[in-house]
């Protein structure tokens, strides 16, 4: 399902909705552009996973961040609307991936005549945002890291400690069980389903959304994704994580990323062990960069920029409009 609408707000600006195939690697890949005024700066969304494509999830909760920004969502390869039969496992590596995230900002930035974009990466995306922010820092005004990706098997080790241990403090007998049924092995599909069911049922993976918010809602409602598409959402996620997991874990950021040349912005949820903050915090001590923050958000887990929206978009606000307003 692709749609173009454009319409005028005023005069001097214009509104933009519009869901695009684009070429990107070689590839047909979707984007979806929002926003009330192309003048405003871009702000590019790189989604976690791998495979969690967001074009069919994200927008409404995006509808303030609309007001201030040309905001982009992109289905990236092998994912959502972006998803395709005839792709491999092989065509699915990090470094197609940081291409084709290179390749689709010149191409925003061409289309729209902007010098540069806010970039958001968000769990298996942070990989990308930082990787990107490394490759390309000329093109990005900011980096935005939510749950962000350091070193992911320190990660997982501790995500798996904390699920356990939750369950043991909560006498929670069918976690219990259920754990001691699967040996520790991150790279084990059918472990991490296990864990990851556990740890989101013991608070370490989202608490401020439902379910119903985050997804099922939008599967009855987002214009965006027919329910075909939905279907396809399913069988790309599952292609991405198979195709890029085992990639994802010889990443280790304190040793191969430690100097950025953009000002970076983490955002930790508080409650997040599905990507510990914990490791986020030993990396932003060490990071150099022209410009960094840390913004804890108190009552978040994995997805802060779902559970607490009006924080996370006055956030990005305040990076905005320190970022490009003029010093007097």
């Amino acid at each position: 399902m692709f749609y173009r609408k454009t319409k005028e707000i005023d005069s001097q600006f214009e509104a933009i909705t519009t869901l695009d195939e684009v070429q990107i690697g070689g590839l047909k890949q979707t984007i979806l552009i929002r926003g009330e005024n192309t003048n405003n700066p871009l702000m590019l969304f790189l989604h976690g996973g791998p495979g969690t494509a967001q074009i069919g999830l994200a927008p409404k909760f995006q509808r303030d961040l609309e007001k201030h920004f040309t905001v982009v969502n992109w289905d990236q390869r092998g994912a959502g609307l972006s998803y395709s039969k005839e792709l491999k496992k092989e065509d699915l590596t990090i470094e197609n991936m940081v291409n084709d995230s290179v390749e689709l900002i010149q191409y925003l930035l061409k289309r729209f005549n902007q010098p540069k974009l806010f970039l958001i990466g968000h769990s298996w995306g942070s990989v990308l945002g930082v990787l990107v922010s490394q490759k390309a820092p000329e093109f990005i005004y900011g980096y935005i890291g939510i749950g962000q990706v350091v070193n992911m098997k320190e990660g997982e080790k501790i995500s798996y400690e904390y699920t356990l241990n939750k369950a043991k403090e909560s006498n929670h007998k069918k976690a219990l069980k259920k754990l001691a049924e699967i040996e520790y092995n991150p790279l084990d599909m059918k472990y991490l389903g296990v864990q990851r069911k556990w740890l989101a049922k013991l608070g370490g993976s989202f608490i401020g959304v439902t379910m119903y918010n985050l997804v099922y809602s939008n599967i009855l409602f987002a214009p965006e994704y027919t329910m075909k598409d939905w279907f396809v959402f399913i069988k790309g996620g599952k292609f991405s994580l198979d195709s890029l997991w085992e990639q994802l874990m010889d990443i280790n950021f304190i040793e191969t990323a430690p100097k950025l040349e953009v000002p970076v912005y983490l955002f930790a949820g508080r409650h997040d062990y599905q990507v510990p903050s914990i490791v986020a915090e030993q990396y932003f001590h060490t990071l150099e960069c022209p410009h960094k923050e840390w913004i804890w958000f108190e009552n978040s887990g994995h997805l802060l920029n779902y559970e607490e929206v009006e924080k996370f978009n006055a956030e990005c606000l305040k990076i905005k409009e320190t970022t490009l307003t003029p010093v007097r």
